[in-house]
């Protein structure tokens, strides 16, 4: 019976996410025009975007979300990309128990995924001589490596950090009902 809210939470997040995917994708927006189309965001890809968006725009919103977007996305649908999914993260490690691999596995998979991303941007870099985030185009080269392995670095700790949160919420809640 404990399923139901968790599938019915699932099936609300899931919506969501199509609802803002749908939105984003629907924009007539100069960048999805160009090579790599909206895939050369990270944004699209919504994996541990929270931090480092949120971040970057309260030092220098140029750097990462430049104001000409704001002509061509709402700001709900900018929250719907970089702010909810922290809380559809956190509501999902709640709702329900998730086997990791192990910690090796489990890291390479996310680092593979980093690199992956970083040679992508690269690439589209390669292609077109435009960087996908302004950011990029302030630092040298020795400060790009720092800053891709710096992020790699940050996403294998929120990965390890979401393997122990779950470990502990469904460890507690496991021996709570047992006692």
């Amino acid at each position: 019976m404990a399923l139901i809210p968790s599938q019915i939470l699932r099936i609300a997040i899931l919506l969501s996410y199509f609802s803002v995917l749908c939105n984003y994708k629907a924009i007539d927006m100069p960048a999805h025009q160009t090579y790599g189309g909206s895939w050369k965001f990270l944004t699209f890809i919504n994996l541990f975007v929270v931090t480092m968006f949120w971040i970057l725009y309260l030092f220098d919103r140029d750097l990462i979300y430049p104001r000409l977007l704001d002509n061509f996305i709402p700001q709900w649908l900018n929250h719907g990309m970089h702010t909810t999914v922290l809380p559809f993260i956190i509501i999902e490690m709640r709702t329900t128990p998730h086997r990791y691999p192990s910690r090796l596995c489990g890291l390479l998979t996310v680092c593979s995924f980093a690199m992956g991303y970083v040679l992508w941007m690269c690439w589209v870099h390669h292609v077109t001589g435009v960087w996908v985030y302004p950011l990029l185009e302030y630092l040298g080269t020795m400060s790009k490596v720092l800053f891709f392995f710096s992020l790699t670095i940050l996403i294998s700790v929120y990965y390890v950090l979401g393997e122990i949160l779950n470990s502990y919420i469904w460890d507690f809640t496991t021996k709570s009902k047992s006692s």
